[in-house]
């Protein structure tokens, strides 16, 4: 039976200049106990699909003409009142960014408890009862239901939201990219908890995300969107594995993948369209290597092909596994081929010697009186690192392990506490004694999200072009500096940006900006923290080969950050995996990613998902979250949490040398053979701590 049927959906924004033409025609449907994704670049009109079916459109928003129809009934015909009845009692919604939509001055369990008493009449105590018992249902400590969300990690907030999602038991699920920005392993988690929840109450699921792989292992059918148009649409096993349309190949053909022997992503060249006027060619000509006059002249309609459940939106359909077979390679993208360099590895630019970051936290009036030493919060807790020229150490680890601390601290951001830290030959504290202009004109960091980094009273002429004058660095040829830089990361024409502000553009080009910013001042260090989490697929990978590149031809040395361990191994020439503010394992590339030595890796490279539906991944699902950095266990940090500690790993820490490899290090008494059987031994021990079944009838 179908749940959900959109029919010929178009939605439009109204704004000072043209109607913006977000979604065109779009037609799908949802059938009961049916997992369904819609994946596609920003701004190909994912969420405004998702927001136009909760009636959640913003006041420019407008449902021009089509149907939404749930369980037969027409959703855009409701009044306010009537849509807000079927809203959580039936459909449910799980937001993109959970600290944004939770209430900050409000425990957690009471905002779950008022969305129970808006659609049921029920005593406060069964209404606890209820919060409590989803709580531990989505993995959370019933006893914290008082508990604000600051007092939440990332993931746990997310927890958070799919437990107020299913307060009510609803028909239908709305996740709306909901572990985006979030580490692999908590990605791992919620994921598994949706699906695991969800089966169990025979629920239907829509799934919102540029993720492919996400999609791969998560749902049975899914439209690929773009330019506000459905490309491809079907069983997941038929559009992912046997792609028709060349805008889904390219998507599957830019997902980076963790094994090193494997093709390197292609990405797509150029940017989403204008949508300024209603499209009257195909959306995708301006970016496809295989456009024809035909593309030119009209958007081709959605062809049903033999597959059964398979529609594709191409002039050339029936030419799919010939352009399947060129869509792999660069050059058919017009993309120079990609070589993998030995490197040319220079001299060692930075060097860390058990450098220390900590933050002491603060004590009481009688703990002062009493002179109790304060208690410290270990986020960088005597790391030692080398970066040569033209080489990219990848830095990974969960949210929370000290990595971006380590990076401000290396920028000198923040104020080292404790080690030794060098560059280019010199110590920190020679550059903070009167030389740190010096070291700031040299060592540049791009920021995760370039919303806080980015003024957004400038234009991006003035944001690339405020160091040059700060650090009166090519001043005599500032505009030449600022257009040839905005080319150098792809904004071209660079004409068409100078004037433009950071709210003009997609979240791909203002993280362009960002990068712009950093390299104008033509700097020998980068320090990216994150840069690419919250970019579409193909965005990851233009900036991936651009920081590669740079590094190859500019000789320059980066730190590259990041809880994706598949970016990170197609952009980096080493590894450093951190846990709780320390290096638990350092090497080469290749070695580390094909033969992790430490349980931790091994977790962290299984919980990369996998583009390939038909593929068979074993989740391995860490118990519980990292201890609490302020008191931290006896002996190795990671043992509360590994399926193979021994007595001896909680009796003493191993050194991160403890392997006896010097290209490949790693701080476990049991490497190698041991750990290589983690996932299976992983997986089942967490049949041990599975969630039994739960009477969720409230």
């Amino acid at each position: 039976m179908t749940l959900l049927q959109v029919e010929d959906l178009k939605v439009t924004y109204e704004t000072d200049d043209e109607p913006v033409h977000a979604v065109n025609d779009v037609s799908f449907a949802i059938e009961e106990g049916i997992n369904y994704g819609l994946a596609g670049e920003s701004g190909s009109g994912k969420s405004t699909v998702a927001e136009a079916l909760l009636g959640l459109l913003p006041g420019n928003g407008t449902v021009e003409h089509g149907t939404i129809e749930f369980d037969g009934t027409d959703l855009t015909s409701l009044s306010n009142g009537e849509l807000r009845d079927i809203l959580w009692e039936d459909i449910a919604y799980i937001p993109q960014s959970a600290m944004d939509s939770l209430d900050p001055v409000m425990p957690t369990g009471d905002q779950i408890a008022q969305a129970i008493h808006t659609h049921r009449n029920v005593t406060d105590a069964k209404a606890q009862d209820r919060v409590r018992e989803l709580f531990e249902i989505v993995g959370l400590d019933p006893d914290r239901t008082d508990d604000y969300p600051h007092e939440f990690s990332g993931g746990m907030r997310q927890r958070v939201t799919i437990a107020m999602a299913l307060a009510l038991e609803p028909d239908l699920i709305i996740a709306d990219e909901p572990t985006t920005g979030l580490d692999v392993i908590v990605q791992d988690k919620i994921i598994d908890k949706i699906l695991e929840i969800q089966e169990r109450m025979d629920s239907s699921l829509l799934l919102i995300t540029h993720e492919i792989g996400v999609i791969a292992e998560t749902c049975d059918e899914l439209s690929i969107l773009y330019g506000g148009k459905v490309m491809e649409q079907g069983s997941v096993e038929n559009v992912l594995v046997d792609p028709t349309n060349p805008y889904t190949m390219g998507l599957k053909n830019s997902f980076p993948e963790i094994e090193t022997d494997d093709v390197d992503p292609v990405s797509i060249p150029g940017s989403p369209p204008n949508l300024n006027q209603e499209p009257n060619a195909c959306v995708f000509r301006d970016r496809c290597p295989f456009e024809t006059d035909a593309c030119r002249e009209s958007h081709p309609d959605p062809v049903d092909l033999p597959n059964r459940n398979h529609r594709s939106a191409c002039h050339r359909v029936k030419e799919a596994a010939q352009m399947r077979r060129t869509a792999t390679e660069p050059e058919t993208w017009d993309l120079p081929e990609t070589t993998a360099t030995d490197s040319d590895r220079g001299e060692v630019i930075l060097e860390t010697d058990e450098l220390e970051k900590h933050y002491g936290q603060s004590q009481s009036l009688l703990d002062k009186i009493r002179g109790t030493d304060p208690e410290y919060v270990k986020a960088v807790d005597g790391i030692s690192i080398s970066v040569r020229r033209s080489e990219v150490l990848g830095v990974a680890g969960e949210s929370g392990c000290g990595k971006s601390t380590l990076g401000e601290t290396i920028a000198l951001l923040e104020d080292p506490t404790g080690g030794e830290l060098t560059f280019d030959g010199e110590s920190y504290e020679y550059y903070q004694d009167g030389n740190l202009q010096e070291f700031r004109r040299n060592v540049q960091i791009i920021f995760q999200d370039p919303f806080d980094s980015l003024n957004p009273r400038h234009t991006v002429r003035q944001l690339v072009g405020e160091p040059l004058s700060i650090h009166d660095y090519r001043t005599d040829q500032k505009e030449r500096a600022i257009v040839e830089t905005l080319e150098t990361v792809g904004l071209t024409p660079a004409d068409e940006f100078l004037d433009q502000y950071p709210h003009e553009l997609s979240g791909g080009q203002r993280q362009r900006v960002a990068v712009a910013k950093a390299l104008v001042l033509d700097p020998d260090f980068l320090i990216c923290d994150e840069p690419a989490s919250m970019l579409d697929v193909s965005l990851k990978v233009n900036l991936l080969n651009l920081l590669r590149e740079l590094a190859d031809t500019e000789d320059i040395g980066i730190i590259y950050i990041s809880h994706d361990l598949a970016s990170l191994t197609q952009v980096s020439d080493r590894l450093a995996i951190m846990y709780l503010g320390r290096v638990i394992e350092e090497g080469e590339i290749d070695s580390l990613a094909t033969q992790p030595k430490h349980p931790y890796t091994a977790s962290l490279l299984s919980a990369a998902p996998e583009k390939d539906p038909t593929a068979d991944r074993t989740r391995v699902l860490l118990e519980g979250e990292p201890p609490d950095p302020v008191d931290l266990p006896s002996g190795c940090a990671f043992a509360p949490r590994c399926p193979k500690a021994k007595e001896s790993c909680r009796e003493s820490e191993p050194g991160i040398d403890a392997t006896g490899d010097e290209t490949h290090r790693a701080a476990c008494y049991f490497p190698t053979d041991e750990t290589e059987s983690i996932a299976t031994d992983s997986s089942a021990s967490n049949d041990d701590i599975a969630v039994g079944e739960h009477d969720l009838d409230g």
